[in-house]
């Protein structure tokens, strides 16, 4: 079976609140004790799979989850273990054999043996609930990931869909959000006890991702497919910046990068669908706006400043910047959870009748790309604020690019995309250059560091402007991969 399931982590001062919305007349108490497995070198963890051994009260069951979508979706197969009293039972493959599950840990585990690995304590108070078109089972679960001496401690509430349709999940999820201030958390229980293990708090940056289009896709549900691609790298980044005390600068590059993907997606194809709206767009921005200071400055701090003090300034620190947001505080507002919702239930929606994707795509990918022509052929007599305008463009065609390229023949689509690289990395250094001499400008007036740092920087924006010009040209040159078909 495939498990549809959302979870959120319960603030502190809410716990007391969740607790008594759960604990009904109807609902149960339950201790869960569980032992997860994997192979020696990892092989589970690495494919996303977990496998887990749980005594639920006075039962033993045996459940494995397959690699799932990254926000909430999953294969499982579960299986009920008779098991003598005083004994516990060790994980047994063969138990899910002959099932699209069972089938894919065979793959993954081939020869190798399993071994505990870590393991959760919970308390569970669950409850039955049905809501407008769908009935879910709500679990809170307070207890801790153990793995040897180390804990990780656990304060969630799931919603668990066991009949209707995601989009009424969504929506009894939202009103949840709303009166107690939950916030997502796509990271699995499994996911984090394997970090645990290894004795690390921190996930991987999550990178972007190709959607899965196949032939003569129709233009809403490419549409969907990429908004999920999008979904699942900003959701991914956005759980760790939430939840964990310190991320990494990778972390909020990744997640700025997923917003731009997003918005570059419903701004460009949001009209292959009668049920996006512009709100989302709106929303999606100011959120993105909050992070900008934040992340100009690691890329300063990162490469122009090491740059400067190499040059003859070693003690050149960077001048204050406009302050900006907590990423943490912006991600964990209610608004910007409901925001993830109702995303994802679009991404999980269908549309019947739909035409053909590709030909509207088509459309897209050449405009953008003369646009980009256009201001790439007057560049050196552009202003930077039409530099700027020239560089978000050059962004949004690749990354529509990269998220439309399985429509096409592969070879045309990364022939394009490998001269897109340079357009947008000089572009971006040239950028890195214009806030660096705004920031300088000021304190140059006084302090001969700046001064050095402010002429620096003017020869360093020249040659810039030079290997820009090289690089759009190129891209001018480049075979738009849209005027191909993908062979069948």
């Amino acid at each position: 079976m495939t498990e549809i399931e959302l979870k959120f982590q319960v603030p502190a001062a809410r716990r007391a609140a969740v607790t008594r919305a759960v604990a009904t007349r109807s609902a149960q108490r339950v201790q869960l004790r569980a032992q997860y497995y994997d192979s020696a070198d990892r092989c589970l963890a690495q494919a996303q799979m977990a496998l887990r051994v749980r005594k639920e009260g006075r039962r033993w069951v045996q459940t494995l989850k397959g690699a799932g979508d990254g926000m909430w979706q999953r294969l499982e197969h579960e299986v009920v273990l008779a098991v003598p009293a005083g004994t516990v039972p060790a994980a047994d493959p063969a138990l899910h054999d002959g099932t699209p599950a069972g089938d894919a840990l065979r793959r993954v585990l081939g020869e190798a043996q399993l071994v505990p690995t870590y393991g959760t304590e919970v308390r569970r108070t669950r409850r039955l609930l049905r809501a407008p078109g769908c009935q879910v089972e709500l679990a809170f679960d307070e207890g801790a990931l153990t793995a040897g001496d180390r804990r990780w401690p656990l304060c969630e509430l799931e919603f668990e869909l066991k009949g209707g349709d995601a989009a009424a999940l969504v929506a009894l999820a939202a009103r949840w959000v709303q009166r107690f201030g939950l916030t997502l958390d796509v990271r699995t229980k499994a996911e984090r006890g394997a970090r645990l293990a290894r004795g690390v708090r921190l996930g991987e940056p999550v990178k972007a991702r190709a959607p899965m289009l196949p032939e003569n896709v129709g233009g809403a549900d490419a549409l969907r497919a990429m908004v999920s691609a999008c979904l699942v790298q900003v959701l991914g980044n956005a759980s760790e910046i939430a939840h964990e005390a310190q991320t990494t600068p990778e972390h909020l590059h990744q997640l700025r990068v997923g917003l731009r993907r997003l918005r570059t997606v419903l701004r460009e194809l949001g009209e292959l669908s009668p049920q996006t709206d512009p709100s989302w767009l709106d929303a999606l921005s100011q959120l993105f706006a909050r992070f900008g200071a934040a992340r100009d400055r690691d890329a300063l701090e990162q490469t122009l400043l090491p740059a400067l003090r190499k040059a003859g300034v070693p003690d050149l620190e960077l001048p204050p910047m406009a302050d900006d947001a907590d990423a943490q505080q912006a991600l964990c507002e209610v608004a910007t959870t409901r925001l993830w919702l109702t995303l994802l239930a679009f991404a999980a929606g269908t549309e019947a009748g739909d035409a053909p994707a590709e030909p509207r795509v088509r459309q897209h990918l050449a405009r953008l790309y003369r646009q980009v022509g256009r201001g790439a052929t007057r560049f050196e007599s552009l202003d930077d604020s039409l530099r700027h305008r020239l560089r978000r463009r050059v962004k949004r065609l690749r990354y529509l690019s990269e998220l439309a390229a399985p429509l096409y023949p592969r070879k045309a689509a990364r022939a394009f995309l490998k001269r897109m690289g340079p357009a947008q990395e000089t572009l971006g250094v040239f950028n890195d250059l214009c806030v660096a001499r705004s920031l300088f400008a000021a304190p140059a007036r006084e302090d001969g560091q700046a001064m050095f740092a402010l002429g620096w920087l003017a020869r360093e924006r020249d040659i810039a402007i030079q290997r820009c010009m090289l690089a759009l040209a190129d891209l001018r040159r480049a075979k738009g991969f849209w005027r191909t078909r993908r062979s069948k």
